[in-house]
């Protein structure tokens, strides 16, 4: 018998929650919460619609315009949170400077947090913000795990290759916990890989039988 994994029922249910300048408006800390964080323009809000087949995150040309903590409920007890993208946003430093002080407040006190998607750019992988939050992730024994974005842009089998060295790079800079995987928005490449990590995060299991 085949099983349908149950965080993809979740994730198409998935809908607006509050958005959070700060970490005292953000939801009650109880449950489940993975956060989607990555350098401005690495497709993290095409990531994050795809994966909850839902346009739940604003997707735009001109970096940085997740501005807030953005909540998104699944059910009760679990949510996604879509994260400032504030690496190259072309915004006023102060600015910046107030999405990385609370950022920061979030990642480090949020007892909820359960994981950490980190989106790159195939093109453009381990930026300083990715090592950043590589960095913060290992010191803070925090999962992550890495969506190659736009994989699309390259053929298979660069797209594979740049998966090898980036798998290789992690392994020296930041051991074996990390894991990592191509992913594609348009092509809808990696959804079930991505889903599965998910649903792992959150304390789910596959027992719903597939249709």
């Amino acid at each position: 018998m085949q099983f349908k994994n149950p965080i993809i029922g979740l994730c198409q249910q998935a809908a607006f929650m509050i958005s959070a300048a700060k970490v005292d408006q953000c939801p009650d800390d109880q449950g489940f919460e993975v956060a989607f964080a990555g350098r401005s323009n690495a497709g993290k809000s095409s990531a994050l619609n795809t994966l909850t087949h839902a346009s739940l995150a604003r997707t735009s040309k001109t970096p940085g315009r997740t501005q807030l903590l953005n909540f998104f409920r699944l059910d009760e007890e679990r949510r996604l949170v879509d994260l400032p993208g504030y690496g190259y946003a072309k915004v006023p430093i102060p600015l910046k400077l107030h999405w990385q002080r609370h950022l920061e407040a979030y990642l480090g006190s949020r007892e909820s947090l359960k994981g950490l998607m980190l989106m790159m750019d195939i093109r453009h992988p381990l930026t300083e913000f990715d090592r950043l939050m590589l960095d913060w992730s290992a010191a803070s024994e925090m999962p992550m795990h890495i969506l190659l974005t736009k994989a699309d842009k390259l053929a298979y089998g660069a797209a594979k290759n740049a998966l090898l060295k980036v798998q290789t790079d992690l392994r020296k800079g930041w051991g074996d916990g990390v894991t990592i995987q191509l992913f594609s928005a348009p092509k809808r490449m990696g959804v079930e890989e991505a889903q599965a990590v998910l649903a792992r995060w959150m304390e789910l299991e596959d027992t719903v039988p597939a249709e």
